[in-house]
């Protein structure tokens, strides 16, 4: 039986592609759960048209997250941090702070986006990457500096 995947399933394929599939499996699980539609002319020209416009959204998609990582790649970050002697930082600088920072400069990112390993101790200059996309990040440069 040809079905027409109206969501990417792995094993079979991607959302628009037109797969045979036994009739059961098809008729049970893949159209009841609104995964597939039964391949006639007028689906076929429906997922036609998801198709394009899904590309079209991904395309768009694509274009602004570029723009993200371009404008996260030059920003540059100072957080002045308190130290006691011998230049030893009270604290630490986290991915709240970073984020606190990047809002004031009037970039939106998630917070959980930003893929600090460990908070930062000690003074000097950090290039911290951040999620953009599944597939993409971009490098903030970060100042820690004495307050």
């Amino acid at each position: 039986m040809d079905i027409i995947l109206l969501k990417d399933y792995d094993g079979l394929g991607d959302a628009g592609d037109v797969v045979n599939v036994k009739p059961g499996f098809a008729r049970n699980k893949l159209i009841p759960e609104g995964v597939a539609l039964r391949a006639s002319k007028r689906n076929l020209a429906i997922a036609k048209e998801r198709k394009k416009t899904a590309h079209t959204r991904r395309e768009r998609e694509k274009a602004t997250y570029d723009s993200l990582v371009k404008t996260l790649s030059k920003t540059e970050i100072t957080i002045e941090a308190k130290v006691g002697e011998e230049d030893k930082m009270f604290g630490s600088v986290t991915a709240i702070d970073i984020h606190k920072s990047l809002e004031d400069q009037g970039i939106e990112v998630d917070r959980h986006a930003i893929l600090l390993d460990e908070p930062i101790k000690a003074l000097g200059i950090y290039h911290v990457p951040v999620r953009v996309a599944s597939n993409l990040n971009g490098d903030v440069k970060i100042y820690v500096i004495k307050s």
